[in-house]
């Protein structure tokens, strides 16, 4: 058996090969570090989200950052030309709810598992990367799971396909946690045979769980206040007190240093977070799903909180059947800052369409629906400053389609992140060609290796196996005499 093995190892490292050749070369869908500095767009159709549309538009990208935008910009001395011509050129799609690049997103075995991180888990060489980038995301928050009533830390990532994980993290961005409300925290899908079930089992005790841990977090905080106030002062032989890893990320949430996202559907648990945020002092900066948020957008916008929504999920669960398409429309005009997001690596590759379903269902407008998926996440996410829209001096992150993005005709070019082309159609395109080439000539030196017939080895005799002792068997029943038989047996008489 094990020569067996052996003789069909090179078949198998073959057919891995040519199962990593289907994926594009990270090496060469991403521009090299020696990419011009300064790249110039020109005669595209500028959608700035900011302030309108500039026909006939032109960027000029230096060092990664939008030098200038406007029209009959010169190119500089050295600079790479884009020309868009009958282009489109929007801000890059932000994705505020994303579980790519990740390889594992449930702690799931305690509830409240605020010391893990995602940024421990990035794979920077996830294909989803590679295929959302073709979609013209460019940034996109990374969220724990909702297996947890307080879940594990988030980290928002540019998606710089062919960089190692270290190259991914968004510098500067507020960094967040995850919560979640409803079925998901509660279990009512998830249960092991012959074992007790995980608290909390009820969305009671979801709420039991979360205030729970902030009572700890503000005893811990008060602790070290204590304990660095009179170290301050001068007092000496002081014991620090003991550090908790799980109540680090919730006291950062008591001080404004880290984002609230929370995974929920129906506008009781909405309410319910909301009270116990003010209960202790903190904020929640968006509401993730929120199927039923048009019932509470009011109470959702004065308190400052943010929506990421679905376009057209619903009724793949109890708690989602309330969900309706206009969701998005009915928020945004309540006051709440709303974006629609994906959950999805690849409902990720065309956000610009689930944006557009916001024209239809509710009547946003052009401009209106393009936010959905640029500036407001931007602004939930707290990077703004940095992307979101087309104005100088923000990161050079572009996505440039060849119809309006918000048609469903619309597919994207070139993909720039930091002002570096990391998607580009035509390269993708050409590409294909290359690998399947080799595919070809892989796939001819798999076949022949597979006609040729193996050498022959003699074979080893195995040991005897010692057969089982057979019970013995019933006699079997004579057979019935006949007639002439039984006649005979009795003398011929019956």
């Amino acid at each position: 058996m094990a020569g067996k093995i052996r003789s069909g190892l090179p078949i198998l490292y073959l057919l891995s090969f040519l199962y990593l050749l289907s994926f594009p070369d990270p090496a060469a869908s991403a521009t090299p570090p020696d990419s011009p500095s300064v790249i110039l767009i020109q005669n595209a159709t500028v959608l700035t989200v900011s302030h309108g549309t500039i026909e006939h538009g032109s960027i000029l990208i230096k060092d990664g950052k939008i030098a200038e935008v406007g029209q009959s910009i010169k190119a500089p001395a050295g600079a790479q030309v884009i020309d868009a011509s009958g282009q489109f050129v929007i801000p890059g799609i932000i994705d505020c709810h994303s579980h790519i690049a990740a390889e594992s997103i449930n702690e799931g075995s305690v509830s409240v598992s605020s010391m893990v991180t995602m940024e421990e888990v990035l794979d920077s060489e996830d294909i989803d990367i590679y295929r959302d980038l073709a979609g013209g995301v460019t940034s996109a928050n990374i969220l724990h799971g909702s297996a947890n009533s307080i879940g594990g830390q988030t980290l928002v990532i540019k998606l710089r396909w062919g960089q190692p994980a270290s190259k991914l993290p968004f510098e500067g961005a507020m960094p967040g946690i995850k919560f979640a409300l409803g079925e998901n925290p509660k279990r009512s899908n998830f249960s092991i045979p012959g074992q007790p079930r995980r608290y909390p089992a009820t969305r009671m005790g979801v709420e039991e769980t979360i205030r729970g841990a902030f009572s700890e977090a503000r005893d811990y905080k008060k602790a070290w206040d204590d304990y660095n106030k009179r170290s301050a002062a001068g007092e000496k032989n002081l014991i620090p007190p003991r550090r908790d890893l799980k109540l680090e990320p919730l006291v950062e949430v008591l001080e404004g240093k880290r984002y609230v996202h929370s995974h929920c559907y129906r506008e009781d648990e909405i309410l319910m977070l909301l009270r116990v945020a003010k209960e202790f002092g903190f904020k929640v900066r968006t509401f993730q799903h929120v199927l039923e948020g048009y019932k509470v957008a009011d109470e959702i916008a004065a308190a400052g909180a943010g929506a990421s929504t679905f376009s057209d999920w619903w009724a793949y669960k109890v708690e989602a059947y309330d969900a309706i398409p206009y969701n998005a429309a009915l928020m945004t005009r309540r006051g709440v800052v709303v974006s629609i997001n994906s959950d999805d690596a690849e409902e990720a590759t065309h956000l610009n369409q689930e944006a557009a379903k916001s024209m239809k269902y509710g009547g946003l407008s052009h401009d209106e629906a393009l936010k959905l998926v640029t500036l407001n996440p931007a602004i939930q996410l707290g990077i703004d400053k940095r992307v979101g829209s087309i104005d100088v001096g923000k990161d050079a992150d572009l996505a440039i389609y060849n119809h309006d993005p918000l048609s469903a005709y619309a597919v994207v070019q070139k993909t720039l992140i930091d002002g570096r082309v990391y998607f580009d159609r035509e390269r993708d395109i050409a590409n294909r060609a290359e690998i399947e080439k080799e595919k070809k000539t892989l796939t001819e030196k798999l076949k022949k290796a597979e006609k040729k017939p193996e050498e022959k080895k003699p074979q080893e005799k195995k040991p005897e196996e010692k057969k089982l002792e057979e019970k013995p068997k019933p006699p079997a029943p004579a057979p019935t005499p006949t007639v002439a038989q039984a006649e005979a047996s009795q003398g011929g008489a019956l």
